[in-house]
């Protein structure tokens, strides 16, 4: 890097952007930063010049540039308005998260801004990055040290009433209590989300984001058509912006119409006008659960989750309902398999099912504990044993109702004779 500086001005922009090796772009707006003149005309191009600069540094995938830059950017922000010192810093730290592999680096930027906000006094960046920070965090799994972030920024940001960013605060507190498996309150978290929503414009991708987190808590108490509403809501906003969480919002659709046995649905919805703009692995893999649901096939369903593990194993969300739904197909297959029989072998079970006898043979006395059907495990003989339903006899109900008549009879009489007396 040169040590003579250049002129703070349009030319010089120019002619970093015709260098020919980014390397050369790169040394130019470094030689602009480098002048020292701080008029309001050198400043807006020195402003101009960091937006480039950062956005050549993350296509060449140069983090620790960009972390530097920032350190080397300090006397500048010193010059410039508060705001615009805001809005430099997040989109070097948005930069920095566009480059994969970085979430450590991530990590120690933030918590490096957070350390210069508060000598500078800066608390409206501080309390940006500290949000941002929790976000960062919670993708690592450091779970306590997020929320414990979050429950003293949550408190200065209501008594200052800044209600955008407690919009975001709200909702990732929401996902922290989620991923913790604490689901009352990360509805109460995301309920406060969407009542400061309510109080201010909020930005159709936050309105998203809220609409994808409700869907996700509906879908976990298993209220499935709600859910489907809230990703389809979600799954309009990220489409117009051209989200890419559009696609999961659509995968998590086709989900909610499987969970509620409406696995042919799915086929019409991919093959829709917007469906067919996200064709791909995610939407496959939704496709052949919805194919092995529709024909209640154990083989084909393990064959998806076999072919698909990025897509359905490794989505926590997918992964939780489509144990539960694994279940409800193997108890069904179970039940239609053992209802011909009073005595049957488990092995002739399991090779009818096409699974391991001991995981038939496990499932099958959860099934007799949990009364799914009447019967026990003759584990001597390696047998299933199938009782008849017990048929209830009408004498004990309707002998019950009688007797409640009665009583209510002797009420009414004790009433009208002690009328009488009295």
């Amino acid at each position: 890097m040169s040590s003579s500086y250049l002129p703070a001005t349009t030319d010089s922009i120019a002619q970093a952007l015709e260098a020919k090796d980014p390397s050369e772009s790169i040394s130019i707006l470094y030689r602009i930063l480098e002048n020292p003149s701080s008029s309001p005309e050198a400043l807006r191009i020195k402003e101009q010049v960091i937006s480039n600069l950062s956005d050549l540094l993350r296509q060449e995938k140069r983090a620790e540039e960009l972390r530097s830059l920032l350190t080397q950017l300090r006397p500048f922000f010193s010059v410039i308005p508060k705001a615009k010192t805001a809005k430099i810093v997040r989109g070097i730290i948005d930069a920095v998260a566009k480059i994969p592999g970085t979430s450590d680096l991530q990590i120690s930027l933030c918590k490096e801004m957070v350390q210069w906000t508060r000598a500078e006094k800066r608390t409206f960046l501080r309390q940006r990055v500290e949000a941002r920070l929790a976000a960062l965090l919670m993708e690592s799994k450091e779970y306590s040290e997020a929320l414990n972030l979050l429950s003293g920024l949550v408190k200065e940001v209501r008594r200052l009433d800044d209600k955008l960013l407690l919009v975001d605060i709200d909702l990732l507190e929401s996902k922290l209590h989620f991923s913790l498996r604490n689901l009352p309150k990360a509805k109460a978290a995301l309920t406060a989300a969407r009542t400061a929503a309510n109080a201010i414009y909020v930005p159709p991708a936050q309105q998203g984001t809220i609409d994808l987190q409700s869907g996700i808590l509906h879908a976990e108490e298993k209220d499935y058509k709600t859910a489907y509403s809230y990703f389809f809501e979600a799954f309009e906003a990220f489409n117009a912006l051209e989200d890419p969480r559009a696609v999961f919002s659509l995968k998590y659709m086709l989900l909610c119409k499987i969970m509620v046995s409406q696995a042919d649905d799915v086929a019409g919805i991919i093959s829709s006008k917007a469906g067919l703009q996200y064709v791909g692995p995610e939407l496959d893999a939704m496709k052949a659960v919805a194919d092995a649901y529709s024909k209640r096939s154990l083989k084909f369903f393990e064959t998806a989750l076999r072919d698909y593990k990025a897509q359905l194993d490794e989505d926590p969300i997918v992964h939780r309902h489509l144990s539960s739904l694994y279940d409800t197909l193997l108890e069904q297959n179970l039940c239609r398999l053992i209802e011909p029989f009073s005595r049957v072998e488990i092995s002739h079970v399991a090779d009818l099912i096409e699974l391991p006898v001991s995981h038939v043979e496990k499932k099958l006395s959860q099934m007799i504990l949990d009364k799914k059907f009447a019967g026990t495990l003759d584990q001597g003989a390696g047998c299933l044993i199938i009782f008849d339903d017990p048929k209830t006899d009408a004498i004990f109900p309707a002998t019950l109702e009688t007797i409640s008549n009665i009583g209510k009879v002797v009420d009414s009489l004790y009433m009208r004779s002690a009328r009488i007396m009295a």
